[in-house]
């Protein structure tokens, strides 16, 4: 019997060799999850056999588990890179087929789709055109590098000080051309419905103490014959007076004539809530509008939740989609199918599917990668050990050669 439980013991100890240089091999695979060799005695069934004298057959491999413990984390240069901080695997689908994976080395395809080294679409829930996030099913993500539409102008707001120590002028004598005819202007770059800028200049004219009048002009042309509105102000406070009998006309709604073939004219609100006039220069606080032009795709990266936002060249953002993740009551009952991905089984229950950072799914960190978990100086220790036991079991089976030889010899 003795050379059946060397004999056991040279396989288990090969096995455990095995398993040990497999996570040597894949030190550097990213997202790898080591294996450990588990073990179990064997005895041979004897219905009669008494209890407490059984010696044992010797040993067989009963499971390789693998250890799904966090890796350490690394920065990437590359924005789709992500790793998983905490429990969770990406899901990915190959026609239909899903596995999952938490190597987190992606890239765009010829056609915008994220995917991994073999060609696997990386899920998550679609953003419309209009960046709302559908959370009702998840599908292939993909990054479109269509522009971003354009955002026509429809509220101009300016913040500005205009100085009380200015003289009074006649309203009539306005001009745009002639800044003599005036105190004080400022503009700023509005957009038609087509993304086109036009410049919208406001110009200020005081025509009675604490009461001036407002013109404006789009690139360069005067909107009007008259002014557009007035605003006075309190001779007290240099706020704005809002007072029943009050000159303030603001805000005021104008038409700005464009000839790009956008809608025309342009309604724009002007809101000039909050300007002052006091005793000092005139000054420009904040002069804003809510419009943009058209945008080209100039970057995207992923936040911590899974959101992909999209930058474009004209300075405004988009929600392009959001990566889910999954995790399983079991993930020690995954099946292993190469590639650093794993198979749904019956022993690891369902995929449960969610956003990053809820239930038991742990947050993405973008531009970063999840080391193997493999402890290569306990890999090491733990091959010395396995070659000792091999050779231990050898010399079992030495010895009862060595016996049987003896008893041979017998005459």
């Amino acid at each position: 019997m003795s050379f059946q439980q060397g004999l056991s013991g040279l396989n288990a100890a090969a096995k455990n060799l095995d398993v040990i240089g497999n996570n040597v091999a894949n030190t550097n695979t990213v997202g790898y999850k080591g294996s450990e060799a588990q073990f179990s005695d064997v005895f041979a069934s004897s219905l009669s056999g008494a209890s407490g004298i059984n010696v044992g057959i010797g040993t067989a491999l009963s499971k390789v588990q693998q250890q799904f413990v966090q890796g350490n984390i690394v920065v990437s240069s590359s924005p789709l890179d992500m790793a998983i901080n905490g429990g969770g695997f990406f899901r990915m689908t190959d026609n239909g087929a899903v596995t999952f994976t938490r190597n987190g080395q992606f890239n765009l395809d010829k056609n915008g789709y994220i995917v991994n080294a073999k060609g696997d679409r990386l899920t998550g829930y679609a953003a419309n055109a209009n960046g709302f996030v559908n959370t009702s099913a998840s599908t292939t993500l993909q990054i479109s590098a269509a522009d971003i539409s354009p955002a026509a102008t429809t509220t101009v707001t300016g913040l500005v000080n205009l100085d009380s120590r200015d003289s009074a002028m006649a309203s009539a004598a306005f001009n745009i051309g002639n800044s003599a005819t005036y105190h004080n202007a400022t503009s700023l770059s509005a957009y038609d419905s087509l993304g086109n800028a036009h410049s919208i200049s406001l110009y200020f004219l005081k025509t009675a103490s604490n009461v001036w009048d407002v013109f404006a002009g789009v690139d360069g042309v005067q909107i009007g014959a008259a002014k557009v509105g007035s605003v006075e102000f309190d001779g007290g406070t240099g706020a704005i007076s809002t007072a029943v009998g009050s000159a303030t006309s603001f805000p005021v709604t104008i038409g700005a004539p464009v000839a790009t073939g956008a809608t025309t004219p342009m309604q724009l609100k002007i809101d000039l809530s909050g300007s002052t006039q006091f005793g000092s220069a005139f000054g420009v606080n904040s002069l804003t509008q809510d419009g943009s032009a058209s945008g080209r795709l100039a970057g995207y990266n992923i936040g911590s939740d899974g959101t992909i936002l999209g930058r474009y060249s004209n300075g405004q953002s988009k929600t392009l989609g959001q990566v889910v993740l999954a995790n399983f009551t079991n993930p020690g009952a995954l099946q292993s199918l190469g590639s650093n991905s794993w198979g749904e089984t019956l022993d690891s229950g369902v995929a449960l599917v969610g956003v990053p950072g809820t239930s038991s799914l742990g947050i993405l960190q973008s531009g970063a990668l999840e080391e193997s978990n493999i402890d290569l100086t306990a890999e090491l220790v733990k091959m010395i050990t396995a070659q000792r036991v091999y050779q231990s079991n050898a010399q079992t089976i030495k010895t009862q050669d060595s016996v049987l030889q003896t008893l041979v010899n017998l005459r």
